[in-house]
């Protein structure tokens, strides 16, 4: 395996390097597809992720002035949730990257097809900055580089869902020296996410303030061990994947935020499910060999769905 920045993106999306070699005009289309995401995956908290087989879309065209932007979905949320302005999060990590890359772009008239359910823990926000990264490197004319994951990763704070929506499959992310990277790796085919989709919202924000200062050292040791483990589990012995899921660093203080989906998970682990919280949930990941829950175990309440492991990252096309 090899260390994966930004540029490791730019090499495996052609469609990228298509829209390279020039500069962009009024009139010019871009089109970005981005996957959704799954953050943690039980105990590596801000350091796994994994990309999944839902999308979002976003269509660029450049104009002569101005900014209009048309929400045709909102990933369940609402359209009148989404701004559609200047704080648009799609805008606002596309003009970080033109800023960047030194690029004036005259106007812009952005369509925004949300499928991904906003504020749910399934890479909503890291979406729509992976969409706004890609589309700014487009715009100049210009293939991903070490600087697309940096850029993206810093609205967030973190890198596993950036990472796994700019790289697909599965990643595992971590800062050095104040530089985000991310290690991309092929996650065992045989292993098929169920996720299970709350009618509540979630705040990150507000999820990580129920996190304690302070864990003791044996949690922590723990943790490191079950990471390591998750890993092995989801490339070469998905066996090992309920007792690789287990974790102690976050869910459990953070159970209060979402009381259903944390007794849906304790259901389904005492059923021998690989059931975690998804990012800062509220949904419920699980980690499948056959694509579907037990049939017996309730989950009035939750949208079930079987989303596939995207592999091919964000995609970044002309019209």
């Amino acid at each position: 395996m090899t260390v994966h920045d930004a540029a490791s993106a730019g090499k495996r999306a052609s469609a990228v390097h298509d829209a390279a070699g020039r500069g962009a005009g009024p009139g010019d289309v871009f089109r970005a597809k981005v996957p959704a995401s799954t953050a943690n995956l039980g105990p590596g908290f801000d350091t796994l992720g994994l990309a999944l087989a839902c999308y979002d879309e976003v269509e660029l065209q450049v104009t002569e002035s101005g900014l209009k932007i048309e929400v045709l979905d909102a990933g369940a949320g609402g359209v009148a949730d989404v701004p559609t302005d200047e704080t648009h999060l799609v805008v606002r990590a596309l003009r970080r990257a033109c800023d960047h890359l030194d690029v004036r772009p005259p106007g812009l008239h952005l369509r925004c097809h949300n499928a991904i359910p906003h504020a749910r823990g399934l890479g909503s926000s890291a979406a729509a900055v992976v969409s706004g990264v890609a589309l700014g490197y487009a715009l100049a004319g210009r293939p991903l580089d070490d600087t697309a994951l940096q850029l993206a990763a810093e609205f967030e704070g973190h890198a596993d869902n950036a990472a796994a929506s700019l790289f697909g499959g599965l990643v595992v992310a971590w800062c050095e020296d104040g530089r985000f990277r991310a290690e991309r790796v092929t996650p065992n085919e045989r292993i098929r996410p169920v996720v299970a989709i709350p009618a509540d919202r979630s705040s990150t924000d507000a999820t990580r303030g129920l996190l304690p200062q302070h864990i003791p050292h044996t949690d922590a040791a723990h943790s490191a061990g079950r990471t390591a483990l998750t890993v092995l589990a989801m490339t070469e012995r998905p066996g090992l994947l309920l007792a690789a899921t287990e974790d102690r660093l976050h869910q459990e203080y953070r159970a209060e935020a979402y009381p259903a989906s944390s007794a849906l998970v304790r259901t389904l682990r005492a059923r021998g499910v690989a059931a975690t919280i998804s990012g800062a949930g509220p949904t419920v990941l699980a980690l499948t060999l056959s694509g579907i829950l037990p049939p017996d175990v309730d989950v009035d309440g939750f949208e079930v769905a079987e989303l596939g492991v995207d592999r091919a990252g964000v995609q970044v096309g002309t019209r």
